[in-house]
């Protein structure tokens, strides 16, 4: 293991947040773009409702509203609807 010297860690940390609000510095920005919707990413897979609500962690109900268009992802389900879109077979090894 490596010893971290975490005060150091933090104090530039705060160095490069005061750099950057006097514009001396410009830090990376990440944009994520929203995932396809449930449907179309379960069809690309070729899920039934209930699996692929299983391997979501959420009930099939659920998934029927978001297909339905009565409800919409949240947070955490956002999250693993780009994993499942973007790397579907990591998704589908989850048990």
């Amino acid at each position: 293991m490596t010893d971290r010297n975490i005060g150091a860690e933090i104090l530039d940390g705060l160095k490069e947040i005061k750099a950057h609000k006097k514009g001396e510095l410009v830090l990376r920005t990440y944009s994520l773009s929203d995932p396809s919707p449930p449907k179309v990413i379960r069809l690309k897979l070729k899920l039934s409702q209930v699996a692929f609500a299983g391997l979501m962690g959420v009930s099939v109900r659920t998934l029927q509203d978001w297909e339905q268009g009565r409800r919409e992802p949240q947070g955490p389900a956002i999250a693993l609807l780009r994993i499942a879109e973007q790397y579907p077979k990591v998704f589908t090894q989850l048990h």
